[in-house]
């Protein structure tokens, strides 16, 4: 369950006196989340969705604020968070830092077909194109730098293949990415699974938990959807979501020389990524309530199958 902070009604309606969202008369507590106490908070006006913070860097929330604002006065899909009467939109309710949001329509796909990775990669296109411009900086907390610092408090639980593996590999990605780089930047959602967005039938509803959010390699984002969007259980692409997401994708920002060329690899360092996280989470740091760890397996399947296989083609560039 993933309400962390319980909140009574009266707590709730006393809050929403701070907007001009309507009043109060449903609240839902959401079991689903892993970080974060979420409820689904109803007016006689509108839906909205009330998070409370629960652990994270604190400091770092107004970047995600203006991140979203940002992308929602640039009309992408995203909840822009409600600013009460006096324009503030980061409060504090029981103790925690707080935020509002309309609730976006749609459900999470758990198998996206053609036209919901079209819509998916037309999106995240629109992002990239707009957020080159975003004035806000917050370094990617899960780079290259992190993956060279943080592999070796892994490295004992893991086989001694697993170990060759992930060094090698640590290595390897120094070699392509360690110079400073010249792949185009801007801001990131850090985190786009199918679980990270809505859908309605085959429209985007939204783009969702956005507390991944970072400045940084653009290719980096993208390679982290494909990952999970275009990829089946084996951890192989499927050739015809991979060309549909990433056809929309070059529609609105079509990837450089230098991204096309380092491509299978930035793939392969965000399977390490998310395989270091997952076994991070599993042996060093585990979570702060009592929640199943996601499977670290996963990502070690797909880096596999990434160095054994590469990448499919690219499509070619679409031309405006």
């Amino acid at each position: 369950m993933a309400v962390f902070t319980p909140l009574s009604e009266t707590q709730v309606a006393d809050f929403l006196e701070r907007f001009d969202a309507g009043t109060l008369t449903r609240l839902e507590g959401v079991a689903g989340g892993t970080e974060n106490t979420t409820y689904f908070v109803t007016t006689d006006r509108r839906e909205l969705v009330l998070t409370l913070f629960e652990q994270g860097e604190h400091e770092e929330l107004p970047f995600f604020v203006e991140l979203l604002d940002y992308l929602d006065e640039h009309r992408l899909p995203v909840p822009g968070p409600l600013h009460d009467r006096d324009g503030t939109a980061l409060q504090s309710l029981a103790g925690k830092p707080a935020l509002l949001f309309p609730r976006l329509p749609g459900k999470h796909p758990k198998a996206p077909n053609l036209a919901q990775c079209r819509a998916l990669g037309d999106a995240l296109g629109h992002l990239h194109a707009v957020s080159r411009h975003f004035p806000g900086h917050r370094p990617n907390p899960r780079d290259l730098n992190w993956l060279v610092a943080m592999h070796h408090r892994v490295l004992v639980y893991l086989s001694p293949e697993d170990q060759a593996l992930m060094k090698d590999e640590v290595e390897t990605y120094q070699g392509v990415f360690g110079d400073a780089s010249n792949l185009p930047q801007g801001a990131l959602h850090g985190d786009l699974f199918r679980d990270n967005t809505l859908f309605e039938g085959d429209r985007l509803g939204g783009l969702i938990d956005f507390y991944n959010g970072c400045t940084g390699d653009l290719l980096f984002d993208l390679a982290i959807v494909i990952n999970d969007w275009a990829c089946d259980a084996q951890g192989r692409l499927d050739a015809d979501r991979y060309e549909a997401l990433l056809g929309a994708y070059q529609a609105r920002r079509p990837l450089s020389d230098e991204e096309r060329k380092v491509w299978p690899m930035m793939l392969r360092l965000t399977a390490l990524r998310y395989w270091l996280s997952r076994l991070l989470v599993v042996y060093v740091d585990p979570p702060a309530h009592d929640l199943t760890p996601h499977d670290p397996q996963q990502f070690r399947t797909i880096l596999l199958e990434r160095i054994q296989h590469g990448a499919l083609p690219l499509p070619e560039r679409s031309q405006p």
